[in-house]
């Protein structure tokens, strides 16, 4: 079977018209999924947290509808959440092109995509300080922090509500307690059926 390659003017001109969202890796576009309420939520508590410490200095944080531009004319990626504080992405439209931190929310589908394939590209970003990654589905929170050799990075886990998660270059902590404010975990099976399965 034959796959669609596309350019990058041809593949951010369908970006602008398309409704669904696609992301860019050589020549090849992939749709993006649609999310659940609890994906939403936590995304909207990361995005509250990070704005309450950057706004006031000056930088733009971003959810979910903004790409970031992994590898020039090669990779394009939907996070979702950013930070930047670059004055040329300020300026952009439809790209951000020099995140600080970026954040994914994880679904038992995009896990390993997050954790592995966007991982290895984002680390590829040079501006970028802190990768986080969030569980949906339980109280556990990954970071990635960016070493002062540049490409060596280290690697945190926290699963307690009392944990704090370290952003050191920025001077600041996030508490997984208020990442997961208002979050409830449900058994798998205590979840509603739809009415089509009962």
């Amino acid at each position: 079977m034959e796959t669609n390659t596309y350019t990058v003017p041809e593949y951010l001109e369908l970006e602008e018209q398309s409704e669904i969202r696609h992301e860019y890796y050589d020549g090849e576009i992939f749709a993006m999924a649609g999310t659940t309420l609890r994906h939403n939520e936590i995304i909207d508590n990361v995005r509250t947290l990070l704005r309450a410490v950057f706004k006031p200095k000056g930088c733009k944080i971003f959810a979910e509808g903004v790409k970031v531009e992994c590898i020039r004319n090669f990779s394009y990626c939907y996070p979702d959440a950013m930070v930047t504080c670059s004055a040329e992405d300020f300026a952009s439209t439809y790209i951000v092109r020099n995140p600080s931190i970026l954040v994914e929310v994880l679904s038992k589908s995009s896990a390993g995509y997050d954790q592995v394939f966007k991982l290895k590209l984002y680390k590829q970003i040079a501006s970028l300080q802190y990768y986080l990654l969030v569980s949906q589905n339980e109280c556990y929170v990954q970071l990635y922090t960016r070493s002062n050799q540049g490409d060596v990075w280290t690697y945190q886990t926290f699963a307690q509500l009392t944990d704090e998660v370290p952003f050191e270059k920025f001077g600041f902590s996030m508490s997984v307690a208020a990442i997961y404010e208002d979050i409830t975990f449900l058994p798998e099976e205590a979840e509603p059926m739809p009415p089509e399965e009962r």
